[in-house]
């Protein structure tokens, strides 16, 4: 070998090292980190309270427990923490009881305990998860029982499939939350032949199809029972986001012949465009929010996961607007790390605005926080499966570092109470997505394309792999929707 050729052999090989080899490491030590605390401080309970070296249960699940074993389930697997996965594998045989009798959000259930079981189930084969996840998608049905169809946001689990859930008449169902169960429940369909879990979704999709929307946008807030629009507010961030995400993924995850869910998602596209879409007096692009025809310049933390979204969907629409959506994505990504790289600590702040001088900053305290959310580097990973563009894995450092630096504790995570505070004040929550999305898409960032690639994958807005259904595969299972009308 000449030394030219050594030169070039060992560059590469230093490059390999700080570019992969090194963040696996120092996220491989994160999760299991993660998860030992967890385990020794709040096993069996939802999620870690670390300074309290507690666990906290709260009533979003209903009763359920173990939010971060289910969670995690894919993520240890993934990173081959193969000890840890098998302690998280017989906890759900032997202690993850589906009947309990809160109130539990149907949105986040689905996305977390369905959604965790179906891609364990998917990435090992084991059949306790099959079992499972059934169960709990029958459970779920009785959210649906309304005059419109579209579901209650809350179900009683261990109620009976012929009853109402315990949804309040009342109250509206939010579009994030309906519009974000079409990926696992047609996956529900697909393991138990049974086409009921995805007539329920497409039922969903119907409705919205039939109703007038405002300058062709969703608002956030539709009535169960008249199966109206409640109010004229706009978000791709919190009470919007994910259904958004699930239309573009439907259209994936379909082998690429949904195309009801391909149509309604350039259609909503183009309304964000023409409608959200801003540039801030620095020559940022960020995304407004919308309430009865006044824009609100700000962003959320969680609206950032659109770069992502539209970067992904990009190939996928007509040819002439391909580079224009990919430019976007770019744009918007950027726009979400300038929130990062505006604050001393370099995490973002739940809520970044664009008006009385502010640029990609919270002026207002109370939007200051930072609860380990996993939005800004789910972009990055798309956006560096994409483009390949270096940048991409750079900021995911960033934030990798950042997170040791300001949230890591002696006994967890925590989030953070302001981010562009000098002395840090943790909020005393491990917040099971930390496991599942935070801490996966940076190891994704750094991983090999073939790992999960996106032509054979989608992932769940809790970030869970569900493989792409094969136009024949469901053909051959006699209940494949039709996916044209």
């Amino acid at each position: 070998m000449t030394l030219t050729r050594l030169q070039q052999s060992q560059a590469s090989l230093n490059y390999t090292y700080f570019t992969e080899i090194l963040p696996h490491v120092f996220l491989f030590q994160m999760m299991k980190f993660a998860w030992d605390n967890y385990k020794r401080y709040a096993w069996g309970e939802n999620e870690l309270r670390p300074l309290s070296r507690n666990g906290n249960d709260g009533r979003t699940f209903g009763g359920l427990r173990g939010a971060s074993i289910v969670d995690s389930l894919d993520t240890l697997y993934i990173m081959g923490l193969g000890e840890e996965y098998q302690e998280a594998k017989e906890w759900v045989e032997n202690n993850l009881n589906l009947n309990v009798g809160g109130e539990a959000s149907l949105f986040e259930v689905n996305i977390r305990y369905v959604g965790g079981l179906l891609s364990a189930y998917y990435l090992t084969g084991e059949e306790v998860f099959k079992r499972k996840v059934v169960e709990l998608g029958r459970n779920l049905l009785p959210a649906f029982n309304t005059p419109t169809g579209i579901p209650h946001g809350v179900v009683i689990l261990a109620g009976d499939s012929r009853r109402s859930s315990g949804g309040d008449l009342g109250r509206s169902s939010v579009l994030a939350e309906f519009g974000t169960l079409h990926l696992e429940f047609v996956h529900l369909s697909e393991l138990t032949n049974d086409s009921i879990y995805t007539e329920k979704v497409m039922n969903i999709r119907k409705h919205l199809n039939q109703l007038d929307k405002p300058r062709g946008l969703y608002p956030n807030a539709l009535n169960p029972v008249s199966g109206n629009w409640e109010q004229h507010y706009v978000s791709i961030g919190a009470l919007g986001d994910s259904f958004y995400e699930y239309l573009i993924k439907s259209y994936l995850m379909s082998d690429r012949t949904d195309e009801v869910a391909k149509r309604m998602y350039y259609a909503a596209l183009e309304a964000i465009e023409n409608n959200l879409v801003q540039r801030s007096p620095g020559g940022l692009i960020y995304v407004a929010e919308w309430r009865g025809g006044i824009l609100d310049h700000r962003m959320g933390h969680l609206a950032c996961f659109s770069g992502g979204m539209i970067g992904i969907g990009a190939e996928h629409g007509s040819p002439e607007t391909r580079q224009h959506q990919l430019d976007l994505a770019a744009n918007i990504t950027h726009t979400c790390h300038e929130s990062y790289r505006r604050t001393p600590t370099k995490l973002g702040p739940e809520v970044f605005r664009f008006d009385d001088g502010a640029e990609a900053t919270a002026p207002r305290v109370n939007e200051r926080h930072y609860i380990l959310r996993p939005e800004v580097v789910e972009s990055y990973m798309y956006m560096w499966r994409l483009t390949h563009d270096p940048k991409y894995r750079e900021w995911g450092w960033e934030a990798l570092e950042a997170l040791e630096r300001h949230c890591r504790l002696a006994t967890g995570y925590s989030g953070i109470i302001d981010v562009y505070g000098h002395i840090i004040q943790h909020d005393n929550l491990q917040q099971s997505f930390f496991l599942a999305e935070t801490l996966k898409y940076l190891y994704l960032l750094f991983s090999d394309d073939d790992l999960l690639p996106l032509k054979d994958w989608v992932f769940n807005t809790e970030a869970h792999p569900l493989p792409v259904i094969p136009r024949n595969c469901s053909q051959e299972r006699g209940h494949r929707p039709n996916w044209t009308h």
